[in-house]
This record gives C-alpha cells, structure tokens and sequence, in this order.
C-alpha cells in the first residue's frame, strides 16, 4: 500500500523544467578608437612656399633700380687736436655712373661716415659729365694730369675688359666703358687719380666733333 502511494506520489508531482538560462543582451559596439594622427610631412614645394622671399624677389617689389650707381672709392679720416681730446672728421671719395656715358666724382666731408659719403654722392650728382664711346670703348687714346696724378687711356678690342687700377676703374666701370687699358703714371692718392682720370675723359672728343672743327665732311 504504501509503495503504490510513492508510485502515484511521484508520478503526480510536477515535472521541473529547467529555466532556459538569461540570454545576456550583446554589448553596444565601442566606437573605433581614433587613428593616431600621422605627422604632417610637407612637400619640398610648402616649405619652400614658407620660406622668406629672396633677394631677387625683394629687389623687384622695391621698385625700379636707381638710374645711377654710386661707389666710395676711398674714406680719410682726420683729427684735431683740442684741449679735451681729438676731435674726428671724416671725407669721403665717391663715384656715380649710370653706365651708358655718364659719371660723376664728388668730395664729401662731415663729422660722420655717413654723412661724409651722402654728401660726396650730392656732388657727384651736380657735377656730371658725358662721356664719348664708340661701343664699348674710347674713341681715341687720351692722357691727362691733375697735381701730383697722371693717367694714360687706351682703346682696346671687343673682349679686351677693362684693364686699370683701382681708383681709375670705379670712374671708367660706371661711365659705361667695357674695354679699355688704363693706367696711372704718376701719385697714386686717389683723389688726384680719379679727378685725373676725369680730366682725361673730357679730353675725349667724338669723330663727328673732330671733322666739324676741321671743317670736313670726312676723312
């Protein structure tokens, strides 16, 4: 009796169902982590973009050249002796040329270099002269003396260069002339050189000048 009661026992209790296991819900995608930014490598075209202009760039948007070059051919300093010390002046030598046929020579003098040299370009701009060339040369030889100074000036050939000294090159280099041979004789100060040199040039005269004061037509 008992044995039947287990039996019906059993088979009346309610089979247990195994609860299905909680299905965890999939974790959210994580955004991508952001890529590492790579170093920028310029190309040699942007750097040299960034680069600070050049000279030749400079030189074009600071206008035109100026019409006339000007060189210090030399600089002399003096002293005076006061009762405080020296006092020092300063004298300049300049030279200025546009290359085609017209130079100048001015003598400044200031307490300044600076001022000695703005000066001596002052003068050398009133006191301009023309010089006769017959293409890149003289027309003629020529020679001439001032004190202590005495130059010689030759024509050369085309290609020849301009061969002469210093003082004597500044005055001939900026009047335009390309191939000639000069040279000093004489003092080699060159306050006396350049002022000979200057002396020669006006010697200078054209053919066209020379047939007139003979009064022919040619030669």
């Amino acid at each position: 009796m008992k044995k039947q009661e287990e039996v019906t026992s059993v088979q009346a209790a309610p089979q247990a169902v195994a609860a299905p296991e909680a299905v965890s819900a999939p974790a959210p995608a994580s955004a991508p982590a952001p890529a590492a930014s790579a170093p920028a490598h310029h190309s040699r075209g942007d750097d040299r973009g960034r680069r600070p202009p050049r000279r030749r760039e400079r030189d074009r948007d600071a206008g035109p050249a100026p019409e006339f070059e000007e060189r210090v051919v030399a600089i002399n300093r003096s002293a005076k002796v006061v009762k405080g010390g020296r006092n020092f002046s300063f004298s300049a030598l300049v030279v200025v040329g546009n290359r085609k046929g017209r130079v100048g020579v001015g003598f400044g003098k200031a307490n300044e270099v600076a001022d000695a040299i703005r000066k001596g370009g002052e003068k050398a701009r009133k006191s301009l002269i023309t010089v006769p060339l017959r293409l890149h040369t003289l027309p003629h030889p020529t020679h001439a003396d001032f004190r202590g100074g005495q130059v010689m000036i030759r024509p050369a050939s085309t290609g020849t260069g301009l061969i002469a000294g210093g003082s004597m090159r500044a005055v001939l280099e900026l009047a335009g002339v390309q191939d000639a041979l000069a040279k000093s004789l004489g003092s080699s100060n060159p306050v006396n050189v350049v002022k000979a040199t200057v002396a020669a040039i006006l010697k200078l005269r054209t053919r066209d000048e020379i047939l007139a004061k003979r009064g022919l037509t040619t030669l």
